[in-house]
């Protein structure tokens, strides 16, 4: 499986974001999707995660509220995205969209998008 996230940027607090992630190659194995972060300095978090049929979504507790994760699964091209409104800076790290392929979790990384948010 290979990701290929797209969207991030620079954004003043308060701002929006949407990230974007395609995945391709042996898609139809994927049973779920999401997106972790990393901060300078700090561990790899899990932001939100979403089941291949959209059943099930969670969200790590700091962006709740802010943050929707969606996914379009319906074809052989499978897409995850997240809407991220009211940026803080603390949301400020690099984005990394995850997909597991078994219940071993998240084994395929994509490269990362920077999102940078300014106070």
């Amino acid at each position: 499986v290979h990701l290929a996230e797209s969207g991030g940027g620079s954004v003043q607090a308060g701002g929006s974001l949407k990230l974007s992630c395609a995945a391709s190659g042996s898609t139809s194995d994927i049973v779920a999707m999401g997106w972790f972060r990393q901060a300078p300095g700090k561990e790899s978090e899990l932001v939100a995660h979403i089941t291949i049929n959209a059943d099930l979504t969670q969200y790590t507790n700091s962006v709740k509220g802010r943050f929707t994760i969606t996914i379009s699964s319906k074809s052989v091209k499978k897409n995850v995205y997240l809407e991220m409104n009211s940026l803080k800076p603390e949301d400020t790290a690099v984005y990394y969209c995850v997909a597991a392929t078994d219940n071993s979790g998240y084994g395929h990384w994509g490269q990362g998008t920077q999102v940078i948010v300014s106070s």
